[in-house]
């Protein structure tokens, strides 16, 4: 009964699927593979994609989410840096972190990623990258995190400043030898 069942479904679906003739297709999917143009290959994808289902939200990349809604009368407006990290919650961003005293390349990413894991620490992710001797790019997935790690940085041993949506905070210690880090020869 079951085989019988599957050879009566797999031939009604051989028989009901069917091959689009030649004159059938529109121009542009009568054309070699090869010889499609990018709009041809973006009408190709959005045939592709018609039967599939929405992505979920969390899911979507980030310019096509929808931004959390902010409570403006919750928002104490005499403190900048308070709305700007209302206003950046949920949204990548970047800071970029100075080491004092013209460290050595080796130097930094030992220093920065000693940082990173306070940071981690604390649970705030923050993904590091070099970006030059004595400079780096703290990157955070949720953009309001930025200013509890800036408050951590600033506390730190040789660290010269941070920036910040455009403004610089200078480290409260840059003159002060991190022990953590040893000293190549």
């Amino acid at each position: 009964m079951n085989k019988s069942l599957c050879l009566i479904v797999l031939y009604s679906v051989c028989i009901l699927s069917k091959k689009f003739n030649d004159e059938e297709k529109p121009a542009w999917a009568k054309k070699d593979i090869r010889d499609f143009t990018d709009a041809d290959m973006e009408r190709l994808l959005d045939q592709w994609e018609e039967d599939e289902e929405p992505l979920p939200e969390d899911e979507l990349p980030e310019h096509l989410r929808k931004p959390p809604s902010i409570d403006m009368t919750k928002l104490d407006m005499s403190n900048p840096e308070t709305v700007l990290q209302q206003t950046k919650k949920g949204q990548t961003l970047m800071m970029f972190v100075t080491v004092a005293n013209k460290p050595q390349r080796a130097r930094t990413e030992e220093l920065t990623k000693i940082w990173q894991t306070g940071l981690w620490s604390n649970h705030i992710q923050a993904e590091r990258y070099l970006i030059d001797d004595d400079r780096a790019i703290f990157m955070f997935k949720d953009g309001s995190q930025a200013w509890t790690a800036k408050e951590y940085l600033i506390e730190q041993n040789e660290l010269k400043n941070v920036q910040l949506e455009s403004q610089t905070y200078d480290g409260k210690f840059p003159d002060v030898k991190n022990t953590a880090v040893r000293d190549e020869l």
